[in-house]
């Protein structure tokens, strides 16, 4: 499971999450670890695009983060990738840096949690590029240990 912030213009104007330029990073992210997009549930903390694209006010979380718990209930994940510092934030109720989260695996529920940095934020900063893949590369290695049912992952060369 992929957990994000909130839409975006794209993904109000289409009702799916990550579609626009960063849903297509997100896609190549995860290819590159052996998924395919549908074989990850992707979600977001905030259900509505906050106006002006501003981060989301702590009451509208609290209104939307039931509803996602419930969609980590019913999905059940083993492994959830968090999705930029905002979503880590509020899904793990902390204030770190996302450099401080990105170093530890959490728990959310029952399931791991390892934090990287938002796509839309990559494409803006290409060098954090080779940290994020570091950050995959870790919750690739967490779903094997964990489901193992993929088959053994070949690194790319």
């Amino acid at each position: 499971m992929c957990i994000g912030e909130a839409p975006g213009r794209d993904e109000d104007l289409k009702g799916e999450p990550f579609v626009g330029a960063a849903g297509q990073l997100l896609d190549k992210m995860l290819a590159a670890i052996g998924f395919a997009r549908d074989e990850v549930y992707i979600a977001n903390v905030i259900k509505c695009r906050p106006p002006s694209n501003r981060d989301p006010e702590p009451d509208e979380v609290m209104q939307c983060l039931p509803y996602l718990q419930q969609q980590v209930a019913l999905i059940k994940p083993k492994v959830i990738l968090v999705l930029g510092r905002i979503a880590a934030r509020h899904l793990l109720e902390c204030d770190e840096s996302l450099s401080n989260l990105r170093l530890q695996t959490h728990s959310f529920g029952a399931a791991r949690v390892v934090v990287t940095y938002h796509p839309a934020a990559l494409l803006r900063n290409p060098q954090w590029k080779r940290k994020a893949w570091d950050d995959i590369q870790r919750v690739r290695k967490l779903y094997d240990d964990l489901v193992g049912d993929k088959g053994a992952f070949k690194k790319p060369a």
